[in-house]
């Protein structure tokens, strides 16, 4: 139903909302009025998609579960996409190695999408179907956590890189959008995002990358403040420190 509601407020905002050529040179107000009635039209289609994001809740969860088990355990994430996605994928991994909101120790994990000379090698003796499943098979390792970022869930290589993952055993996330796709048959959890167009789906990808980043830092942080309370107790009750 609330796939529904949103497909519903999407397409009458884009009937609402199609821009057309200034008929003259337009002046400062014209594009301020333009500006204008996108920020409203998109505020209202995000709202509604971000609403429709609800009915992936389980899916984020077990994802979310996923992630802090594998960088807890010392095992790293591996992140890749497409285009927009690699820049995802990217965004994704610094958040982990750098920092999210608090200050902690780097977590593990390697966006495939970046090494410009290994992508080129790769595409240029191999195809560009295995620029990513050529890395996996590389640096993945078992209990390792691929994250796949694909708005339509049919780019060949990202399908390649999960094949790949599962027959490694590395477990596989992919976050796409709504409609079904091969991608999603090859991974161990779907994120399917529930946006129409592919700008949207994007900015909800990202609000993804946030809440699992969120997630990770501030479980991974607890368990290590545990830790060193746990260690710190075990000290004092063995005599350690005393004269």
């Amino acid at each position: 139903m609330v796939r529904k509601e949103y497909m519903e407020i999407y397409n009458k905002q884009k009937e609402q909302h199609i821009y057309t050529p200034f008929q003259t040179i337009p002046t400062c107000k014209d594009y301020h009025n333009q500006v204008a009635v996108a920020l409203a039209g998109h505020s209202i289609v995000l709202e509604a998609a971000l609403t429709a994001l609800a009915t992936c809740t389980d899916a984020l969860t077990e994802t979310a579960i996923r992630l802090v088990e594998t960088l807890h355990s010392g095992h790293k994430v591996l992140a890749i996409g497409n285009g927009g996605s690699a820049a995802e994928a990217q965004h994704f991994v610094a958040e982990l190695v750098g920092r999210f909101k608090q200050e902690r120790a780097p977590y593990a994990a390697i966006a495939l999408t970046s090494d410009s000379a290994t992508l080129t090698a790769i595409a240029n003796d191999y195809g560009y179907q295995e620029v990513f499943a050529r890395q996996i098979h590389a640096l993945g390792q078992p209990g390792d956590l691929l994250i796949t970022f694909s708005t339509s869930g049919e780019s060949e290589n990202v399908i390649r890189a999960a094949q790949v993952g599962c027959q490694n055993h590395i477990q596989v996330v992919a976050i796409t959008g709504g409609n079904p796709s091969r991608l999603a048959s090859q991974a161990h959890v779907v994120i399917p995002v529930p946006g129409v167009d592919t700008a949207t789906i994007q900015e909800l990808h990202m609000v993804i990358t946030h809440l699992l980043c969120d997630i990770a830092e501030s479980q991974l942080i607890a368990r290590e403040e545990q830790r060193r309370a746990d260690v710190a107790t075990q000290a004092i009750s063995m005599g350690i420190g005393k004269e």
